[in-house]
């Protein structure tokens, strides 16, 4: 009699939780937050004309689509062989701890609440939302998925900053008091430097096996030396893009107060760390974007 080999043990709690990669969130939050603080600023002190449960939904819609596009991310790699060899976090499907089938399931379910939520706040406010709506789930899927990627075309910090900068900011002020200040376009344009750069490094890491597979990321086409370059840049982007705002909204200027936390990542990549080593600059980076997001909201809710 044939043995058979015992059916591999079902994915835990932890391991969904691990493939949503949690570290990525703040990319999802800091907009919401400044977007919100665009529209507090933009009327009573107290924020009494902001709608807040459209805010907390914009916040479900934008924490949903990370971790949709996360798991988008995960199942497309994982089938294609790019995850097969690499530094960063763990991945479902690559590592086997979920079928690939499971974890695209899973991306589909979390884009298809985030598609209920969004038609909540679009009947709400405007029909028009829908649109944007359905051009970020088919953004955040064609990432690395479909016959042609655009992620594996240089493209995805396009994507982060259309969708995680400006979509995400200026989206949550109108949901927030249905228009759009002007400093929001701005503010926006911070938020989304910044959610560049967490992607730049990510990039940076990845080069050798990204480069392996034909993924032709920003980094890949930059090259190790300009894409530490872009980095800097665009942390120093984001900091100009709060001086821009304070000539509307002078508290703006506490977004600042976030540089020092610039310095060590920036010191660290300047010293040539590769691989590994560059896995604490992701998670200072993330850092980073959550101190100047909650200090540059907090500087646009005071005026």
């Amino acid at each position: 009699m044939t043995s058979l080999s015992p059916p591999a043990p079902a994915p835990t709690w932890a391991d969904w939780i691990a493939g949503a990669r949690p570290r990525t969130l703040p990319a999802a939050v800091v907009p919401v937050a400044v977007g919100a603080g665009v529209a507090v600023g933009a009327g009573d002190p107290l924020g009494d004309g902001v709608v807040w449960w459209r805010v907390v939904g914009a916040l479900l819609v934008s924490l949903l689509l990370q971790v949709g596009v996360n798991y988008a991310n995960d199942y497309s790699d994982g089938v294609r062989g790019t995850d097969d060899v690499r530094v960063g976090p763990m991945r479902l499907v690559a590592t086997g701890t979920a079928s690939a089938s499971a974890v695209k399931r899973a991306a589909l379910l979390t884009f298809a609440v985030a598609a209920v939520i969004g038609l909540v706040l679009a009947a709400a406010t405007s029909w028009w939302l829908v649109a944007v709506g359905v051009s970020a789930v088919l953004a955040a899927w064609g990432y690395t998925g479909g016959p042609r990627p655009y992620g594996y075309l240089g493209l995805g910090e396009l994507f982060v900053f259309v969708y995680f900068g400006l979509v995400a900011t200026v989206g949550t002020t109108y949901l927030a008091i249905e228009r759009i200040p002007g400093v929001a376009w701005a503010a926006a344009t911070g938020v989304g430097f910044v959610a560049c750069a967490l992607l730049v490094i990510n990039n940076l890491r990845d080069i050798p096996t990204d480069a392996e597979v034909g993924k032709q990321t920003v980094a890949v086409r930059l090259g190790d030396g300009r894409t530490r370059v872009l980095y800097v840049a665009l942390i120093a982007g984001a900091f100009v893009a709060a001086v821009m705002c304070a000539t509307v909204r002078p508290w703006s200027l506490l977004a600042l107060g976030a540089a020092v936390l610039a310095v060590q990542p920036i010191r660290v990549l300047r010293g040539g760390a590769v691989g590994p080593a560059l896995i604490p600059v992701l998670g200072a980076t993330a850092r980073l974007q959550m101190v100047y997001g909650a200090l540059f909201a907090t500087g646009l809710a005071a005026g």
